[in-house]
């Protein structure tokens, strides 16, 4: 049962217009750090909540991701629920990792997704992949989000942060050829529900787990190395129509992203960019 503490602090997270998700991330982060202390959040000090974040890095050595959503959500606690302007809260910002992230060629994402074998896990991916989406926007697609005459996908984005996205026609092909296998009058990809039968029967979209382990076998099974994900999907796509000459800033756009700052990341990791920089070096210190 929450406390109403607990309380007050999901309806302060619903008028900040939080997701369920981020409200359930941001109470979570609350609740370990009440647990390791054996206290109330709120009898908790400045210096026991300092000692808890270097805990956190130096005992713990928890991922820089990781203890960014724990300050997110402790911060939140303290900002705006305990309202206490702790100067400490402030000073914790966990180093920022550069790390590039992982891309499959197109010959390796078709390797994948042809040996999966189930249609439902088959189709979505091909669709997360085809449409440059998360994996929480792939499975959560509705009926009503795909206007086939324009061709384009309504995305129901991460912050509530909508747009449209191109939906390619062999794509959109696949989509009617699976719904017609379920005809669930909501969800595009449907949970297969209870007994373990094929045909999705639940009024629950696929799960986020499911997805992941059937990208995981298959990509096993294609013999491939490289520490994918269901999210390199949407890596790839980017770097992919970079590759083929797509505007950036379109695709900025297509994955909704509020910066050209996060895209261009994207920039690193094409072959042909890096081809045709090498060249011109080459050209230019050809004559030193």
């Amino acid at each position: 049962m929450a406390t109403p503490l607990r309380k007050r602090m999901i309806e302060d997270l619903q008028l900040r217009g939080m997701s369920k998700k981020t409200q359930d991330s941001y109470v979570r982060s609350v609740r370990k750090l009440a647990e390791h202390y054996h206290k109330s959040p709120d009898q908790i000090t400045e210096e026991e909540l300092r000692q808890y974040f270097l805990y956190l890095t130096n005992v713990k050595k928890y991922a820089r991701a990781t203890v960014t959503i724990a300050l997110c959500g402790i911060k939140f606690f303290y900002n705006y629920t305990s309202r206490r302007d702790w100067p400490s809260v402030k000073l914790i910002r966990p180093k920022r990792e550069k790390k590039l992230p992982v891309i499959l060629s197109v010959e390796e994402v078709r390797k994948i997704i042809g040996l999966i074998r189930l249609e439902r896990y088959r189709t979505c991916l091909s669709t997360i992949y085809s449409c440059g989406l998360r994996l929480q926007e792939g499975i959560s697609l509705r009926i009503e989000d795909v206007d086939s005459g324009r061709l384009l996908l309504h995305i129901h984005g991460k912050g509530s942060k909508d747009r449209y996205v191109p939906l390619p026609p062999k794509t959109l092909e696949l989509m009617r050829e699976f719904w017609k296998a379920h005809r669930n009058p909501t969800w595009i990809f449907p949970s297969p529900g209870r007994c373990g039968l094929d045909m999705p029967i639940s009024n629950e979209p696929l799960s986020r787990t499911s997805v992941q382990n059937a990208f995981r076998q298959a990509r096993i099974e294609a013999g491939i190395h490289k520490r994918a994900t269901v999210h390199t999907l949407r890596h790839s796509y980017a770097t992919h129509l970079l590759e083929a000459g797509v505007n950036l800033r379109l695709i900025q756009e297509y994955l909704g992203h509020n910066t050209p700052t996060t895209t261009s990341v994207y920039t690193h990791l094409t072959d042909k960019a890096q081809s045709s920089a090498a060249q011109t070096i080459n050209r230019l210190m050809a004559d030193l």
